[in-house]
């Protein structure tokens, strides 16, 4: 049955999008545009991303800091690239108090001459090498059209900076992590990613190479969901950070730098959900079960719902009870809202049959189980079952809207009434996506690979590469 409180996605993607978000309590917008207040359930979320990430760059030989939040203008403005394409986005502050400050500082849009600065202090010689570092934070850039999760004034985010003594040993950095992003998208959060490298035009400020993890939301927009940048050694060089290696000559350190966001939260909202509200892969739903007992009042009902909660429970479930005086249809609801991947419904006549009516947020399929047989290793196996089910869906999804065209008009077509990703031989030239913008509004998302004898769906000149386009957020 169709949620009323929820915008029909087909009717107005923008307005369910942002009615997903309020409803489900994702968060709350604060007073200050740009600026939303993450309430307990969306932090919730990311509190699982951020847990299963930090697992994995641990794994790799990364540890956490924390850099200061303001940084001298100055020290910003030390990498002429960077500055630049930051300038537009940065918050300055100019007093301390009441005093006027001798030099502005701007809020962190991002960290890496920090990180600069630091390395440039602490790294002497080739044995202290390589830096493994990141750092969980929030960042401000100073956006004039904002969206919840999706582009604001301020979000939360990671962003890993290494240095290292070789240009390879930065490069298989930089690609590593890359492929940590795109295996949490897929394991974490069933979200099946496009990787590649991005165009000299889209690529981060400062960066020799911006490689990045695509997703394909529900309206076959694309979303870029994560990034890992090789810096080579253009900020080495601005912020003097040499080592004297073992031949004791001294030399430029090699530089990555890598990020994911709460933008991830935006992916997942539009990715997998339905009319009726959010439907969360299990693997980072932060209740992965809800009991609803069915006339709770009854002593053999609730002494049921106390034993399956505990069953679940000595199976590492993240379980809860409802036990609210709402109407059992009123919870059913707000389950199926907060996208909780299973909902167990139990009431008297179960109780009698020692079995339970277990329902499928991703599909509404409702099951009935025997509460004595396995019921925890049952319920252990429907989640992965949830969780290959969302993936192949959306996996679907985006192979389903994946076109490779050879002419501009299919392009065009393909673009205007279709979306998706739509794989086309580009030339090179800059002009080129710049035109491919101005007539579509689609964007270069990354490059797939190097292509001989085709030629650019733009200027019709020999194509040097084969690029995904697709209109974004």
């Amino acid at each position: 049955m169709k949620n009323e409180a929820i915008t029909r996605m087909n009717d107005d993607f923008a307005k369910w999008y942002t009615d997903v978000c309020k409803k489900a309590e994702l968060m709350d917008y604060s007073s200050l545009k740009g600026f939303i207040i993450y309430r307990p359930y969306g932090y919730a979320i990311w509190e699982n991303i951020q847990n299963y990430l930090d697992k994995e760059f641990k794994k790799t030989g990364h540890t956490n800091v924390y850099m200061p939040m303001l940084i001298p203008e100055s020290l910003l403005k030390k990498e002429a690239d960077h500055v630049e394409g930051f300038a537009p986005e940065c918050a300055v502050v100019t007093k301390g108090g009441t005093d006027n400050l001798e030099e502005n500082l701007v809020i962190r849009p991002t960290s890496e001459t920090l990180f600069c600065e630091h390395y440039s202090k602490i790294v002497n010689s080739y044995r202290d090498l390589p830096k493994l570092y990141n750092q969980w934070c929030s960042v401000v850039r100073w956006e004039k059209t904002t969206r919840p999760f999706l582009r604001g004034s301020e979000f939360l985010w990671q962003e890993g900076h290494t240095i290292h003594s070789t240009k390879e040993e930065a490069i298989e950095e930089t690609l590593r992590m890359l492929d940590i992003y795109k295996a949490t998208c897929k394991n974490l959060l069933a979200l099946p990613m496009i990787t590649g490298l991005k165009t000299e035009k889209e690529k981060f400020a400062g960066a020799e190479q911006t490689y990045t993890i695509e997703a394909l939301m529900h309206d076959n927009k694309a979303l870029q969901s994560g990034t890992s940048h090789y810096f080579g050694q253009g900020f080495a060089k601005a912020f003097d950070m040499k080592f004297l290696d073992k031949d004791n000559n001294w030399k430029y350190v090699y530089q990555t730098s890598w990020g994911v966001s709460t933008r991830l939260l935006g992916a997942i909202i539009m990715v997998h959900g339905d009319d009726n509200g959010l439907v969360l892969p299990p693997n980072v739903a932060p209740t992965q079960v809800i009991i609803i007992p069915i006339k709770q009042e009854n002593e053999t009902v609730q002494n049921k719902v106390n034993e399956i909660y505990n069953n679940l429970l000595n199976k590492n479930i993240r379980v809860a009870i409802d036990n609210s005086d709402k109407s059992p249809g009123w919870k059913f609801s707000e389950a199926e809202m907060r996208g909780i991947p299973l909902r167990i419904e139990i009431g008297p006549k179960d109780v009698e049959n020692n079995t339970c009516v277990v329902a499928k947020r991703n599909d509404y399929t409702k099951i009935t189980l025997d509460i004595n047989n396995d019921l925890g290793d049952n319920i252990s196996n429907l989640l992965k079952q949830i969780q290959d089910e969302m993936y192949n869906k959306a996996l679907n999804h985006l192979n389903e809207n994946t076109y490779n065209v050879d002419n501009y008009d299919d392009f065009k077509n393909i673009i205007t009434n279709k979306g998706g990703f739509v794989k086309a031989p580009w030339c090179g030239d800059e002009n080129c996506e710049v035109k491919i913008k101005e007539d579509t509004t689609a964007t270069s998302r990354c490059i797939n690979k190097e292509i001989q004898d085709k030629k650019c769906i733009c200027c019709g000149k020999d194509a040097k590469y084969e690029v995904t386009f697709a209109k974004a957020y």
